[in-house]
């Protein structure tokens, strides 16, 4: 019989390839792209917007909710005034080569304000360096499971607390100290080809060699409840929203040599 730990490690490696054949994560080889092309579009919703987009504050509300609306959003789905959907990761799946890794530094860099994760999508390079901290005067944790792992306190505004994330694949972040609605996605990835849309749904994916590729437009799943979470400042049991998988939608396109390519995408409920 194996060992519990054998058990448990070989678990994490299995949970990490799904994690990275999810996110099209392959081996990667930096190339010189001298003729490179272009992708662009948008990112649409249709249909009528669904419920369970706020949650209740429970805590800290002078922090928490300045303007006392009783609830935050829980930006699990964000509409544009055009329909754009923001915080939707667009990515190439399969592409093998390209230009070096580099991703927006603003993605790599988490802060909590008014007991909100800023930004709600991150995107942080295979064994790149995430820095997190809080500007509110509360105790707040994170809380990250998934591809990485970590529970880090932040009790004291201002002060920087760095990680290093080896494991590429998707990264779920949460406040365990009784902020529940607080939540943002993190990918850890191995290649440079992804984008996150602004509330008007644009992306653009720039210095794509020539070649056929699917591209991906990815977003979070959105609240379906809640459930009974411990407070760890408290000791007590408190609220937290429960989250759907997420949705992915795919189509295939074709570059050419210095070529600009339109792709857009209408996503939704049905």
């Amino acid at each position: 019989m194996r060992p519990i730990t054998q058990h448990i490690s070989i678990l994490t490696l299995l949970l990490v390839a799904a994690a990275c054949a999810a996110f099209g994560q392959s081996d990667y080889r930096v190339i010189s792209v001298s003729n490179g092309g272009t992708i662009s579009g948008t990112v649409k919703w249709v249909g009528p917007l669904p419920r369970n987009l706020d949650f209740p504050v429970t805590k800290d509300p002078q922090i928490c909710d300045p303007d006392s609306k009783k609830t935050a959003d829980l930006e699990r789905l964000i509409v544009g005034p055009q329909g754009g959907v923001a915080n939707t990761v667009v990515y190439l799946k399969n592409i093998s080569r390209g230009k070096a890794l580099e991703l927006p530094e603003q993605r790599r860099h988490l802060d909590q304000k008014h007991c909100r994760y800023i930004p709600h999508i991150l995107l942080v390079p295979e064994n790149g360096v995430l820095s997190m901290q809080s500007s509110d005067a509360t105790l707040h944790t994170v809380h990250m499971d998934g591809a990485a792992t970590f529970n880090l306190p932040f009790p004291f505004p201002g002060r920087v607390s760095s990680r290093t994330l080896s494991n590429p694949g998707l990264v779920h972040v949460r406040c365990n100290g009784g902020h529940t609605w607080m939540s943002a996605e993190l990918l850890v990835v191995r290649q440079p080809y992804y984008a996150v849309t602004g509330e008007s749904g644009e992306f653009e994916l720039t210095d794509v060699p020539p070649g056929t590729y699917q591209i991906v437009a990815w977003h979070e799943g959105r609240s379906t409840g809640k459930q009974p979470s411990l407070d760890v400042s408290t000791g007590s049991n408190v609220d937290r929203p429960v989250f759907a998988e997420p949705k992915t939608w795919v189509q295939s396109v074709t570059v050419g040599n210095n070529e600009a390519v339109v792709v857009n995408f209408v996503i939704g409920d049905k």
